[in-house]
């Protein structure tokens, strides 16, 4: 695979990173939380620089209601709400993230990004057709967003400032789903590609 990318028009391209928050506690594959985030700052403050959007999304509830729940084998909202402890602490960004000024910040309710989100709106008033993204886990919000991306006609390319619940997970978003939607580079190559004028 040719990882080279054509340099980055900071016009038209926007760095998201999906629920990157403080005090997250599960383990994530192939890397720890903390690469995960530093990955994600890389950026971040890569797109900061050159005058390109960056969006962070933070998953919050108000009382657990506002969130979905289907009937399902397993139920990761009882899971969020029993793991949450002190939401003060986990409905924040990470400090890799947060320390960045100029951002979109927006609280969503459900695993993708779009859905009940004014993204899709505040990507088109600018003009954005690419978005680079990152966060977790890749087999639900990452997955979820991306597809929703895919399905609005945005061009994706995915970091490896991402994480999954299970190395098996990560592997198969990685070789088998991602490719199809968009292409799968490592943050050093995204950030060296340079920018357009």
């Amino acid at each position: 695979m040719d990882n080279q990318l054509e340099p980055l028009n900071p016009k038209k391209v926007a760095f998201i990173a999906v629920d990157l928050q403080k005090d997250l506690p599960m383990t994530y594959h192939p890397y720890p939380y903390a690469t995960i985030t530093e990955n994600a700052g890389k950026l971040a403050r890569a797109f900061e620089q050159a005058g390109a959007l960056n969006v962070f999304f933070k998953v919050g509830t108000t009382d657990g209601k506002d969130m979905l729940n289907p009937i399902a084998n397993r139920s990761m909202v009882a899971k969020g709400a029993a793991d949450m402890g002190d939401r003060q602490k986990f409905d924040q960004l990470t400090p890799e993230l947060d320390c960045i000024k100029h951002a979109l910040r927006i609280t969503k309710h459900q695993w993708g990004s779009f859905y009940g989100t004014e993204l899709d709106l505040q990507l088109r008033r600018r003009g954005i057709d690419t978005i680079v993204l990152s966060g977790v886990a890749t087999g639900f919000g990452v997955d979820t967003t991306a597809r929703e991306a895919y399905q609005h006609g945005y061009h994706i390319i995915f970091a490896d400032a991402m994480g999954a619940l299970s190395a098996q997970e990560y592997e198969y978003e990685v070789n088998y789903i991602f490719p199809f939607m968009g292409r799968v580079r490592k943050t050093d190559d995204i950030i060296n590609a340079g920018w357009s004028e």
